[in-house]
């Protein structure tokens, strides 16, 4: 009976300290995310945006990837962009304080880039997209092509495929939405789980055991500002279940440049593969391992190949396809 009594107060301890840590957590998280955007309204409802860099500079839009927002967004800028462009990363359709319209496109949603341009007295702007994000920025280079003056893919999702390895990327595609639907749920995955959750977003575990302390510390950031979950979960579920653009990236004519790696598994390289064949002059980038998180494992040469295709240097981009 002692036993029994001695068993239920470690339980008991430990469930009122995972929920004061979640609670604790969960707070954090919600001030992180609070005040720190600026909101416009526009025919597909609220967009949540935020500015950052050098006012003058070049502007670069910046889409984030499944389960973001924009304060995904301004990692990616951080960790790919030079200080002295201007990046503005919008919350995609149905991610924190923007909104899910009713029937929502990819399309739509390349108009509203194009609506919250014009809001800010934009008249063109280099493109630079991650994962989910891939779909929404190339139909923005195909319906505005005067917008864009550079479109680069990082891991992006791009065109479908019937592979076995395709159904498993999309099991893992269902598990993010699911995870997403509640905080205590990704906040849990995150929290406790994080080899798991790498391995989840698409990092095999070579990938994941030969990360550098830094580059560890970069993926968990990553992977820990996609908190809180719930604000996320409807664009999560419509990035999960809206169609790929295929074929029609190749009316893209904007200068493209697509880097991704050869073992990621959740954006599958066929991805890269498809982009780079349908493009007319696209320029491919790939590497043979990095996974989905790609960007942190070979974050000092990608940042280079970014801006130089924004500067439209092309001409210094050294292209290895390992």
């Amino acid at each position: 009976m002692n036993a029994l009594w001695w068993t239920l107060a470690v339980v008991i301890i430990l469930a009122v300290s995972v929920t004061a840590m979640f609670l604790w957590d969960m707070n954090q998280a919600y001030k992180r995310i609070s005040g720190q955007s600026s909101v416009t309204e526009s025919p597909f409802g609220n967009i949540e945006y935020r500015e950052g860099g050098t006012a003058a500079g070049v502007p670069v839009l910046v889409i984030h990837g499944g389960g973001g927002g924009y304060d995904q967004g301004e990692l990616i800028a951080e960790t790919v962009v030079d200080e002295r462009f201007r990046w503005i990363a919008p919350s995609r359709f149905g991610y924190l304080g923007s909104a899910l319209p009713e029937g929502a496109t990819w399309d739509e949603q390349a108009d509203a880039y194009a609506y919250l341009l014009d809001h800010l007295g934009i008249d063109t702007a280099a493109v630079i997209a991650m994962s989910q994000g891939g779909p929404s920025a190339l139909l923005f280079a195909v319906n505005h092509p005067e917008r864009v003056t550079s479109l680069t893919c990082l891991s992006c999702g791009v065109a479908p495929s019937v592979s076995k390895d395709q159904v498993q990327a999309d099991r893992k595609g269902n598990m993010l939405e699911f995870i997403f639907r509640y905080d205590f749920t990704y906040w849990a995955m995150s929290k406790f789980f994080k080899k798991q959750m790498m391995e989840v977003i698409g990092a095999n575990r070579e990938v994941i055991a030969g990360l550098t302390p830094r580059q560890r510390e970069q993926v968990e950031h990553f992977i820990e500002y996609m908190n809180p979950a719930a604000p996320r979960s409807a664009g999560a579920a419509f990035d999960n279940e809206t169609p790929l653009p295929g074929g029609r990236i190749a009316a893209i004519k904007a200068p493209v440049l697509i880097i991704h790696a050869k073992d990621d598994l959740l954006q599958l390289y066929h991805n890269a593969e498809f982009a780079a064949s349908a493009i007319p002059g696209a320029r491919l980038m790939s590497y043979e391992t990095g996974g989905h998180i790609l960007m942190a494992v070979e974050q000092e040469a990608i940042r280079d190949a970014v801006n130089k295709h924004i500067q439209g240097e092309e001409e210094k981009l050294e292209i290895t396809n390992n």
